[in-house]
């Protein structure tokens, strides 16, 4: 059986598990009865003297080149011995003895198989330990692949069709003609191969035969192995088990599994991810059937425990822009004569409150689901604070890297204030496109992301006149350099992240377009070095409203943080934003922030703080935010 598993665990667990050890740490301290004198253990070490202050039997010192000295000071297995106390020289010289065939072995598995070994007992009476093992190596010259020979049994063999998958594991192969050969090395090598053959098609592949010849006279390996692929595997129906609140037909809607093409386990993680991200269940597991079922319709068991009907989520959070946000959630997975599942949300922060309701029904067998929705909303847009109100419904398709959208949509703004501009209500017809094709969606180091979205409609205060509505923001993110190292060559790259956001309404200059359809920017994530949506129009009289025409531009360079070698969960930045707001294309006039920040990659998403400086108002801002989201 092949398995994909989601495992979640609650928050508590792990600081229950601290407590506990704790717990039973202190329970040493309690007074007890002494072991008697002549207790032993199993273990060498364990057999030393009960005594916390008796001398250790020996020392131990491994001279020669760094790449071998500390490999061996940590793995020699004479070290298990220091401590036994009753340790007499001439057992010792025997250790020794073993010690050298146990140090040409550590030796051979980091490539070197012709060292030459000094092995020296030392009396050191006034020292920490009576007696000294000095080990001095020359490694000798290192051993390097010569030759590798991938072979390849089973279905995959004679398959025409899997040409390309046996020359991409053989390109892919990571123990290369002229490298050095280490044993991890070859370890790796070949599990990563295995791991991508089964990742397609062949989910039972295995190795058959490996061997690794070594000539130690000319320092040379040859390598090989083969791998039986097993039969190739398609994917079959989808049997859902643990239904029984929730139809089982909605779950296969919602995991679309690909029924009847090749299997393919990111296809399988994409129909998990689905059904565990859909609310309906609190546990998803999918596994492929590959022993009771015909390889080439193989059935596709999804293990699932339901999410209650309805429950209440309390959140509180905090950013620079908003302040401290406290909201509830209340979530209906079954709503009355509809059966959609229903979210209803109120939120309070510093700059927003809001009410909502946003109803989803299950997805047709293409994907496309009914969704409807609305909202009421007091925020600060600009100089003016806006009581705005909001109603659509539509339908919506979400796959691997695209969501669209196509909805209708009713706004209402009623800006608050002295001088405050008119009240306005519109209705408009809206389309969404967005792509996103990152290599990681949470974290991501490289890829791009785009989206659209175009509304045409008419205003209904005042004189009913059109307007058109576009926006688009992209997001890119180039590898340019590597940090050297140990590790993850591709996660140790410097970046590069650009960022480009437009906007504009097209409509007569006496049309009431809603404010809530114009725009503002400025905050953690648009125009850093600026507080929240306080880049706009500038009225007459210095206020500052929403406007028909945005544009903004970001550059920012991320690097690694590498520490002795190793690479760490921080980054630093440095960045240059740029945004303008205006009603009139010729009036934009950008306002630039510059600063440098931090990246944390934190259990529960990366964590970026920033200090940035305004040019145009002359101000530093710290700039605070959790997680990665396009």
């Amino acid at each position: 059986m092949v398995r994909v598993v989601s495992r979640f665990v609650p928050a508590w667990m792990p600081a229950l598990f601290f407590a506990s050890v704790l717990l039973l740490q202190g329970c040493s301290l309690l007074p007890g009865r002494a072991k008697p004198a002549d207790s032993q253990e199993g273990s060498p070490v364990a057999s030393s003297s009960s005594t916390a202050a008796s001398r250790d039997a020996f020392s131990l010192e491994v001279r020669g080149p760094d790449t071998v000295r500390e490999y061996l000071t940590l793995h020699l297995e004479i070290q298990r011995y220091r401590q036994v106390a009753d340790l007499g020289a001439s057992e010792l010289s025997r250790l020794m003895v073993a010690a050298e065939g146990n140090a040409r072995e550590l030796l051979g598995t980091l490539g070197y198989f012709t060292p030459t070994l000094t092995l020296v007992l030392n009396e050191t009476p006034d020292a920490k330990a009576p007696r000294e093992v000095v080990v001095t190596v020359e490694p000798g010259e290192l051993t390097r692949v010569s030759n590798v020979q991938i072979g390849f049994g089973g279905a995959i063999a004679n398959d025409a069709a899997a040409e390309s998958q046996r020359d991409t594991l053989r390109t892919a192969w990571s123990l290369r003609a002229g490298q050095p050969f280490t044993q991890s090395a070859w370890d790796n090598a070949k599990t990563v191969a295995l791991r991508n053959l089964t990742a397609k098609r062949f989910p039972t592949a295995s190795i058959a035969t490996s061997r690794a010849d070594i000539d130690a006279d000319r320092s040379e390996a040859k390598l090989g192995v083969s791998y039986n692929s097993g039969p190739a595997y398609r994917f079959g129906l989808l049997q859902i088990n643990g239904s029984e609140r929730y139809a089982a037909d909605g779950a296969r809607r919602i995991a679309r599994l690909p029924t009847g093409t090749d299997y393919d386990q990111q296809k399988l993680l994409d129909a998990q991810q689905r059904l565990a991200s859909s609310g309906y269940y609190d546990s998803v597991f999918l596994t492929l059937d590959t022993e009771g079922s015909d390889p080439q319709f193989a059935t596709v068991v999804a293990q699932l425990r339901e999410a209650p009907l309805q429950k209440i989520v309390l959140g509180v959070g905090f950013t620079t822009d908003s302040g401290p946000r406290l909201s509830v959630d209340h979530i209906h997975n079954q709503v009355p004569l509809l059966g959609w599942r229903a979210v209803s949300k109120l939120s309070f922060d510093r700059e927003t409150k809001s009410l909502g309701t946003e109803l989803n029904s299950i997805p047709d067998d293409r994907g496309w689901r009914w969704f409807g929705g609305g909202e009421i909303k007091r925020e600060a847009s600009g100089t003016y604070e806006v009581d705005s109100g909001r109603v659509r419904g539509g339908r919506s398709k979400s796959s691997d890297h695209i969501d669209r959208s196509y909805f209708l949509q009713y706004d209402y703004a009623q800006n608050r204030g002295e001088n405050a501009p008119p009240s306005a209500s519109a209705v408009s017809a809206n389309w969404g496109w967005t792509g996103r094709y990152f290599n990681d969606n949470t974290i991501p180091t490289q890829g791009q992301a785009l989206a659209l979205e175009l509304g045409a409609g008419y205003t209904l205060t005042g004189e009913r006149l059109p307007f058109v509505r576009t926006y688009g923001r992209w997001l890119g993110i180039l590898p340019i350099g590597s940090v050297d190292g140990e590790g993850d060559t591709e996660a140790r790259r410097s970046r590069l992240q650009f960022r480009l956001e437009g906007g504009v309404v097209s409509a007569k200059d006496n049309a009431q377009v809603p404010s809530t359809l114009q725009f503002l920017t400025g905050g953690d994530t648009t125009v850093r070095g600026y507080s929240y949506r306080q880049i706009g129009t500038v009225q007459a009289d210095g206020t500052i409203v929403a406007g028909r025409y945005l544009g903004v531009a970001s550059i920012e360079w991320q690097r690694p943080f590498v520490y002795q070698g190793k690479l760490t969960d921080w980054e630093t930045v440095a960045f240059v934003d740029a945004g303008a707001v205006a009603d009139k294309p010729a009036e934009l006039k950008a306002k630039v922030g510059v600063g440098v920040g931090a990246r944390w990659r934190s259990p529960v998403g990366p964590v970026q703080a920033d200090v940035a400086y305004g040019v145009d108002v002359k101000k530093l801002r710290l700039h605070l935010r959790l997680g990665f989201t396009f």
